[in-house]
Formats: structure tokens, C-alpha cells, sequence
């Protein structure tokens, strides 16, 4: 069984250590099962309460808020089925509040609004306990704590905040900001602009205090901090500070075992888990199969795998047609942009998994095929992927399955629970060196150089095209190239840019948050464009009315209000 440290309960941690006594001093020993305070002062009690936070980065805490399925870190739900990247998938009748999701339908009521909302506010406070015991060790217990672990555990705690709190941001944008100091809910008085400055100290502190290196992979270096950095400068289009820091992890990054960031050399390799935490893994969130459904697992992602076969469960998040259709080339290997959805790549949704079927002659991107099962392609090792037999309700939802965080035949036990496969010990890449790459890219073209950009461009795309990249056995006309004419128009390359990165990390959780921080409107015309040509295909989004300016950020949950007593404010427009 796949085994790591960072995926060890809290409650397991800290379990019975509580002993009662009959004796009049057993009214000042601590609650049974719990540390108190005095058995936390010391480096090794901090840690173990660190090692709790680290535990909330899945979203996920043992299914302990309810909808379970709307609150993993890996934002399938906001940032894949919100976009035109996938559909909600299943049937009908399934978790039908993903629906009001996906069409844009969501109000401050919608059901696991609220679970992803505490599930990031938990993180928080786990992270704030860790804080706060590093300040009552340093006046009660000072011997036992170093300057050296003090600073590291401060500066990995500093990174789980505001890694908690960039969540919010990209959800809910006008958030509240909660320290180690607070005690009342303060609201959401200084909104974003406030927000931003604390996530920003958090992370700059992390950077510039964190070992490069750390003993145990799961943990957080500087590095990793430089690059959440840098991403909230990017976030806030301050492009210069963004492009600085970028390039400085570009020239010197390491991952936390100390291999330079670099490429993968193959695509797959970055979903599957013998290649996790190595070169391309600039920050992952891990996960541990470790025998049973109740094990630490990729639980997030359990609804999300093909319908039939080995899996059974679920059918949810299906790839969008759109999606496919973006993966078309030209002759000459490029994206086709503006054309890319005006004939669909031909799929079997008409055909019985018992009816002959022959894979269109269309010329495709590699990727397609590690971001989409579909039809005759070879899915992992389970053979080609069979069509209707793997999918719950093609007229629904379509007939492509999810790909990259689904286990393969030969992963089973090794790296899945042995009751519930669904649940994997494939890791969740937060950000790997590929999305750094495209990032740099963004803001060369912003405020540096439109050629530097294409060359990190086509750094990823070289990659996609190398031959280890490509599905053996797959009967799909491959045909990729790099950009070999300079870029010499702004918006030309952004777009290029933009769509490379929908290209390289679909299906990962990314693309909702991106298009919706592009700005000037650039995600209500993405996604309206998408809606008047899908809803002719997938008719439940006739129900949608569309993407509106307020739908860049989701409603705060109505819940989170009330509790708040009238001190945390709506999102405009709900």
C-alpha cells in the first residue's frame, strides 16, 4: 500500500492520551483523547497538530461535512463542470444541485456551497491552532522549541492559511480574513483588496522562510511557497511581480526531495501514482490507499469514475464535446482556435458498445486522449474504452468518461483502497511545472516578451508531442507542433497562451478559476459561446440563462451569513 505521512488523521494523532484519574486533581487533566496545552509546548506536539492541517488541504476531513462531493480541493465541481470543460455527467436525477452549478443557476442556498465554504474555514483554523501554540511555547515552554523549528513549522503553517484562504478568494473573491488573533466573525469589510494583502504575507513569509528541501515529501518547501506567490500576483494582474518570482523558480526551483523543476517526460506520467512527487510536482496534495473506504484516498474524485466496469460508480463528470473538439489540429500541428467547434470529433454516442465503431480520421492533440476516454482508445490498460457500456446515460451527459485521476488495472491494492477502489492513492497536482511554465508565459505577454512566451509555449507543447506521450496502441491520427513563426501580436498570443492552458491541464480543476480571472468579460463570452452550441446537444442547459458578470464568483453560502449575524456581506448580484 501506497503510505504517507501528511494523510494521518488528527484525531488519530492525538488519540487517547487523556488519562483519567480518581483523584480530586483529575478536574485539571485534559479532555479524554485530546493534548492539552502542556503536551503540546514542544516542537514534536506542534508538528503533530501541523500534521492536522496538512490533513484539511484535501477539503475533504472524513466526509464530516456532508456533501462531500462538493468540497475536495480538486474543485471538480467548481472549476471543471462550472466550465466548458465537462458536464456534470450521470443522469438526471443524480445530485441534481451540480446542475444549478453547471448552468449558472447557483443561489446563496444551493446545496455544498456551505460544505466547501467550512471545509476551507476548517483548514484555516486548524492552521491558526498551529500558530497560536507556536506563540504560547515560545512564553511558557521556550527551551523546547528551536529558532530553526520555530521558523519552519510557522512557515508551513503560514503556507496551509493562505493556501486556505487563495481557495476562498477563487470561490467567493470577497471573503473574510481569519487570523490567529480573531475571535468574532469579522465579516468581509476590506473584501478582496484585504484579503489579498494576507494571503500575500502568508505566502511571502513561507517563501522566504521554508528550507528548500524538506525531510518528508509531503511537506511544503520555499519553493513551493514562491510559486503560490507568485500565483497571487498573477491572480491580482500584477504582472511584473508576478514574471520576476516566476522566472526565479524557473532558474532555481526545486521540489521538496530537491530535483530541479522540469517536464515530466511523458504527459501520463504526471496521473499516474509510481511518477508522483518527483521533477514536474511543484505542489501536490497527497493521498494514501490504505485498505478500506475509510482510508485516506482521492475520496474527492469517488463519484467521478466511469459508470460500468471495474468501477461501477459513478458516471459523474463527463468531458464536454467542446473540450474534445478543442483538441483538433491543423495540418501543420497547431490548435485551431476560433474554428476548433465547428464540426465535432465523431464519437459513438449513437452506437451499442456491441456495434462496430471506427475512430474518426480527425487530427488530434496526444493529450486528448490522457484527458478523455473515449471509444476505442486504449483507457490505461483496461483495453479500449468500450463506449456505452462505461457510460450511465449517453443521451444525458455524452459519451466520454473522465481519465486522469482514474486507477488502472494494475493499480489495484497497490494504489486503491481494497473496499472501494474508487477511492486512489493518486496524488492531486495543485500546480505542477507544466502550469508554472504557461503562467510565466501569461505574464511575458502581459509586460515582457511575446517570443519568450512562445518558447515556454512550446516547452510544454514539445513535451505533448514527444512519442511517450502519445496513447500506444491507439488507432488516432496524432499531429502536434510547436509554434514556429515569432509572435508578434499581444492578442494573438494571449489567446494562444490561454488555450494552451486549457489543452495541457483539462480536467484538473483549473479551468472555471481561469477564465474567470482573465476579466473584461472574457469568461461570459467564453462560456455563453459555449452554452448556445452545447444546449443543442445536452438539453438540460436549456435551463441555464446564461453566464452574467456575477457569476465569476459564487454566492456566499446563505448559511455562512445567518451564522455570521449580518457581518459577512453577499456577493453583488444575488
Amino acid at each position: 500500500m501506497k503510505n504517507k505521512f501528511l494523510k494521518i488523521s488528527i484525531a488519530i494523532v492525538m488519540l487517547a492520551t487523556g488519562i483519567w484519574a480518581c483523584k480530586k486533581s483529575f478536574l485539571e487533566t485534559s479532555p479524554y483523547g485530546q493534548y492539552g496545552d502542556e503536551q503540546l509546548l514542544s516542537a514534536k506536539g506542534i508538528d503533530a497538530v501541523l500534521i492536522g492541517a496538512y490533513g484539511m488541504l484535501d477539503g475533504e476531513s472524513q466526509f464530516k461535512y456532508g456533501e462531500n462531493w462538493f468540497t475536495p480541493v480538486t474543485n471538480w465541481v467548481y472549476g471543471d463542470i462550472a466550465s466548458d470543460d465537462a458536464y456534470k455527467g450521470t443522469d438526471a436525477n443524480d445530485q441534481p444541485p451540480m446542475t444549478t452549478v453547471e448552468t449558472y443557476n447557483t443561489i446563496p442556498s444551493t446545496q455544498g456551497l456551505y460544505a466547501r465554504w467550512i471545509s476551507i474555514y476548517d483548514g484555516i483554523a486548524r492552521a491558526n491552532d498551529v500558530i497560536k501554540i507556536i506563540g504560547k511555547t515560545k512564553v511558557k515552554a521556550p527551551k523546547e522549541l528551536s529558532a530553526a523549528d520555530e521558523t519552519r513549522l510557522l512557515g508551513e503553517a503560514r503556507f496551509i492559511r493562505g493556501f486556505q484562504h487563495f481557495e476562498a478568494m477563487k470561490m467567493w473573491n470577497n471573503i473574510p480574513v481569519i487570523t490567529d488573533t480573531t475571535t468574532v466573525n469579522p465579516g468581509n469589510p476590506g473584501g478582496a483588496a484585504a484579503a489579498w494583502k494576507f494571503i500575500e504575507a502568508d505566502f511571502s513569509y513561507a517563501y522566504a522562510n521554508l528550507p528548500a528541501t524538506q525531510s518528508q515529501l509531503g511537506r511544503i518547501n520555499k519553493w513551493a511557497a514562491g510559486a503560490y506567490l507568485a500565483k497571487a500576483y498573477l491572480y491580482q494582474k500584477k504582472f511584473a511581480e508576478a514574471l520576476t518570482l516566476f522566472n526565479t523558480l524557473i532558474a532555481s526551483g526545486v521540489t521538496v526531495g530537491g530535483t530541479k523543476f522540469a517536464l515530466q517526460d511523458a504527459y501520463w506520467k504526471n496521473f499516474d501514482a509510481r511518477f508522483e512527487n518527483t521533477a514536474e510536482s511543484v505542489f501536490s496534495v497527497q493521498m494514501a490507499a490504505q485498505g478500506s473506504q475509510e482510508g485516506d484516498g482521492n475520496r474527492g474524485y469517488g463519484l467521478a469514475f466511469p459508470y460500468g466496469g471495474d468501477f461501477g460508480c459513478c458516471g459523474f463528470l463527463q468531458p464536454s464535446q467542446n473540450l474534445v473538439n478543442a483538441y483538433k489540429t491543423s495540418a501543420t500541428g497547431l490548435p485551431l482556435f476560433g474554428t476548433y467547434n465547428d464540426v465535432d470529433v465523431k464519437n459513438d454516442a449513437a452506437q451499442a458498445s456491441s456495434d462496430p465503431f471506427t475512430l474518426g480520421t480527425e487530427r488530434v492533440d496526444p493529450r486528448l486522449d490522457w484527458s478523455v476516454g473515449r471509444r476505442s482508445v486504449p483507457f490505461w490498460d483496461w483495453g479500449g474504452h468500450p463506449g456505452r457500456n462505461w457510460i450511465r446515460d449517453v443521451g444525458y451527459a455524452g459519451p466520454y468518461s473522465p481519465k486522469k485521476h482514474v486507477y488502472s488495472a494494475a493499480d489495484i491494492n497497490s494504489f486503491t483502497a481494497n473496499g472501494w477502489r474508487n477511492m486512489t492513492a493518486k496524488n492531486y497536482n495543485a500546480m505542477r511545472f507544466a502550469d508554472l511554465l504557461l503562467m510565466t508565459a501569461e505574464c511575458e505577454v502581459e509586460v515582457g516578451s511575446l517570443d519568450r512566451a512562445r518558447t515556454l509555449v512550446n516547452q510544454v507543447r514539445t513535451r505533448a508531442a514527444a512519442p511517450a506521450s502519445r496513447v500506444t496502441g491507439s488507432p488516432a491520427v496524432y499531429n502536434i507542433a510547436n509554434y514556429t513563426v515569432a509572435w508578434t501580436d499581444k492578442a494573438v498570443a494571449r489567446e494562444a497562451v490561454r488555450f494552451e492552458r486549457r489543452l495541457e491541464l483539462a480536467m484538473e480543476g483549473h479551468r472555471f478559476f481561469d477564465l474567470a480571472r482573465y476579466g473584461n468579460g472574457y469568461a461570459a463570452t467564453t462560456l455563453n459561446a459555449y452554452l448556445t452550441v452545447e444546449k443543442n446537444k445536452r438539453l438540460y442547459l436549456k435551463s441555464s440563462p446564461g453566464f452574467q458578470a456575477k457569476n465569476e464568483f459564487y454566492p456566499i453560502p446563505e448559511r455562512a451569513i445567518v451564522l455570521s449575524k449580518g457581518a459577512l456581506k453577499q456577493n453583488p448580484g444575488y
